[in-house]
């Protein structure tokens, strides 16, 4: 059984499309602090052929007033929810995630593999496995949440952390302010959270039985920690694929679409043969 609270809603969202009805749906979901405008430079690349379905996880963008907890198990509710309102559980569809929502990906294809036809990952996070660099991370800036207020933590999480170093090395480039100002609007609730998440149980050989098509990829000058979770993807699924987007970091989508974007498209046009139909 998956840990899922079942009454959980579905998550703020949109839909964008040129695409025939019949089309493909890709569903794309954000990491931590951001919204569904960390995929903007995705939107008009995709559209013609892709359904798109955006989603903002629990607390954030247009989901900020969703309570808490707010753990991998309980995004993932708010986003399965959603795909179950607008795709249907019925019709297979693509999930392109970054960073948190990577984790949720492998979350849910886990526990129910027949919703998805391929997976896109972004600087993958195995759900519910702390990783060192954003633990600590989390945990100075839940500090400096409580004590010196929103804006100051909101200014430490963007100023420190190693993810987001290449945007600040080459912020005309790499949109820094554009996603700076993403991150000014996250109302930070996580920070504040005191409720325990539901706990996640995703093994290495559930992982090792899903049989979908999967992108794995990071930037050349990535965190260590995501790294290392995207090499032991890498062993672990069958059908992965494994690509490094030279000079970016944390966020390649960001900060290279161009590049993410023509990457992706090929992987999508290669794996078509083999994933599962879609209605």
């Amino acid at each position: 059984m998956a840990p899922y609270r079942a009454e959980m809603s579905s998550a703020a969202h949109a839909t964008i499309s040129d695409a025939p009805a019949v089309a493909p749906w890709l569903v794309l979901v954000h990491g931590f602090s951001q919204d569904r405008r960390v995929f903007s430079g995705q939107i008009d690349a995709f559209r013609d052929r892709y359904r798109l379905l955006l989603i903002d996880l629990p607390a954030h963008g247009g989901s900020s007033a969703m309570v808490g907890p707010y753990g991998h198990a309980e995004f993932a509710d708010a986003v399965r929810d959603t795909i179950d309102a607008v795709i249907g559980s019925a019709t297979p569809c693509i999930f392109w995630g970054t960073h948190t929502g990577a984790a949720i990906a492998l979350l849910l294809a886990s526990h129910d593999a027949a919703r998805f036809s391929a997976l896109v990952l972004e600087g993958a996070v195995l759900p519910g496995r702390p990783m060192a660099s954003v633990t600590d991370a989390f945990t100075r800036v839940q500090r400096i949440a409580v004590d010196e207020g929103i804006e100051a933590a909101r200014r430490e999480w963007f100023d420190k952390p190693e993810w987001f170093a290449v945007m600040r090395e080459r912020p005309i480039e790499c949109r820094a302010e554009a996603h700076r100002a993403m991150i000014g609007d996250f109302a930070g609730r996580p920070w504040f959270e005191h409720g325990a998440p539901a706990p996640v149980e995703v093994s290495d050989a559930m992982l090792g039985t899903l049989d979908l098509p999967v992108l794995l990829y990071n930037g050349v000058h990535d965190v260590a920690d995501f790294i290392s979770a995207a090499d032991h993807l890498e062993q672990l699924l069958p059908h992965a694929e494994r690509r490094v987007i030279a000079n970016a970091g944390g966020f390649p989508g960001w900060e290279f679409p161009y590049q993410v974007n023509a990457l992706v498209a090929e992987f999508l046009d290669r794996a078509g043969p083999v994933m599962r139909t879609q209605g």
